[in-house]
């Protein structure tokens, strides 16, 4: 399993949210950061979804 990290911001700047979570692959990682989007209503925030080699899968701004 690999930790990503995911990060969502105000159009200010100011951190909404930080979570850190595991998956086997990029792509379970991307479909699982979507969802914690998704729930947290959060699609339209600025928000990037990094590997732990520092790749963003997801990225809004």
């Amino acid at each position: 399993m690999r930790t990503y990290k995911l990060t969502a911001f105000e159009p200010t700047g100011e951190l909404i949210t930080e979570d850190t979570f595991t998956a086997e692959t990029d792509e379970a990682a991307k479909e699982k950061g979507q969802v914690m989007l998704e729930e947290k209503n959060l699609l339209t925030k600025t928000h990037r979804l990094a590997s732990p080699a520092g790749k963003l899968l997801l990225f809004h701004s």
